[in-house]
């Protein structure tokens, strides 16, 4: 199991240049997401993320699961979600996806956006800043999506914390508390 571990800030697109200026390089990623769930929720009840995301074109699945401070993390190129749930459990994906994903599995939410990615390497780990903006999807809703993540690649967390820090200081970044899916789907509810 991967696991994931990353900080999210609200940002806006001066914001968003101002970090691409300061910091070299980068690749461009086209990104359209599909956040899937059981007709009753049972995913979302258990706090499990499954997601087809086209990157570039190519299709990736995905399940996120909580993990204490970080997120489990399993990934699969394949066109078809359920297509992917054996591949991802063979993985070391939670096995319960298989039974839950059973009852049937329906796309909820989403999101559509640009990431610019930098890969920053610094004396104690190596980190990725990603600059996001597009729009979330939901409930026959739109809401814009900009924002700034910076996630932990390698190294020690402290210093990944510590560089999340100086960089929500000097481009005046506010911790974003929810993920992307979490606020696709309060679109998704109506909330």
């Amino acid at each position: 199991m991967a696991t994931e571990y990353e900080l999210k800030f609200k940002a806006s697109e001066e914001v968003l240049s101002a970090i691409d200026g300061a910091f070299p390089g980068g690749i461009m990623i086209e990104m359209e997401t599909a956040y899937y769930d059981t007709p009753t929720g049972a995913l979302s009840k258990r706090r499990y993320t499954l997601r087809r995301r086209l990157e570039n074109g190519v299709s990736i699945c995905t399940l996120k699961t909580p993990a204490g401070d970080a997120r489990g993390e399993w990934e699969v190129e394949c066109e078809e979600i359920t297509a992917a749930i054996p591949k991802l459990i063979a993985m070391g994906a939670p096995a319960d996806l298989e039974t839950l994903a059973k009852e049937g599995l329906v796309h909820i939410c989403g999101a559509k956006f640009t990431r610019l990615a930098k890969t920053v390497i610094l004396p104690k780990c190596t980190v990725e800043i990603a600059l996001d903006k597009g729009i979330l999807l939901g409930g026959g809703k739109v809401e814009p999506l900009c924002e700034a993540e910076v996630e932990m690649k390698d190294g020690a967390k402290a210093a990944c914390d510590g560089f999340a820090k100086e960089l929500a200081e000097r481009f005046g970044l506010v911790a974003e508390e929810k993920s992307k899916f979490a606020r696709a789907l309060a679109l998704y509810r109506g909330e």
